[in-house]
């Protein structure tokens, strides 16, 4: 049995996964369901995957933060303490993560022999350019973008899309949280 692989994304409404300026995380716009319903998501069993930018950054993050910060939400401390796999071919262990192991090689080649051997659902949450990669591949089964409801034409950085190849998508769930939020989930096919 294949595992299903989620791509798990951010982003403003004009699809930077991120922003500089004053913004904040969560573009100052996480609420209490937000909360709720991410710990809910990872508090299920499934396996994470990160590439070794994505990996680097969180690991930087949570170094620099407090425990009362919002870098240590609860759903970001579950994530934390889910099984991981980095792909890298930079990377050397041990890692400061509490169960990831490093993948090395081709994104697409890890993630296809880990839908193979997976008996758990992956998940990766960022991961932008290995993500594309694996979308082109055929390897995401959900994309799921979680929608906050800014612009950040003059601050927007890292387009989730951007170099992706092109795509119809089915929509097979959405939910509005805290009443500004979006949440969907897609099914991605290639387009032509």
């Amino acid at each position: 049995m294949t595992a299903t692989y989620t791509y798990d994304v951010f982003t403003s409404l004009d699809g930077f996964g991120a922003a500089t300026g004053d913004w904040g995380g969560y573009w100052g716009k996480q609420g209490p369901e937000l909360l709720e319903h991410r710990l809910a998501l990872y508090g299920e069993e499934q396996r994470m995957v990160f590439g070794a930018t994505t990996y680097r950054a969180f690991a930087a993050m949570l170094a620099a933060s407090t425990e009362e910060s919002e870098v240590r939400d609860p759903w970001v401390t579950r994530m934390l303490n889910l099984p991981a796999t980095v792909v890298s071919t930079t990377l050397r262990g041990p890692l400061d993560w509490p169960d990831a192991t490093i993948a090395s090689g081709d994104a697409v080649d890890v993630v296809a022999r880990l839908k193979e051997e997976s008996a758990v659902p992956l998940r990766s949450h960022g991961s932008l350019s290995m993500n594309r990669a694996l979308l082109a591949a055929g390897l995401v089964d959900r994309v799921q973008v979680t929608l906050f409801p800014v612009i950040t034409g003059q601050t927007g950085a890292a387009p989730i899309f951007r170099g992706a190849a092109d795509f119809d998508l089915e929509l097979i769930e959405s939910r509005t949280l805290d009443g500004r939020t979006q949440e969907l989930v897609y099914r991605p096919s290639r387009h032509g």
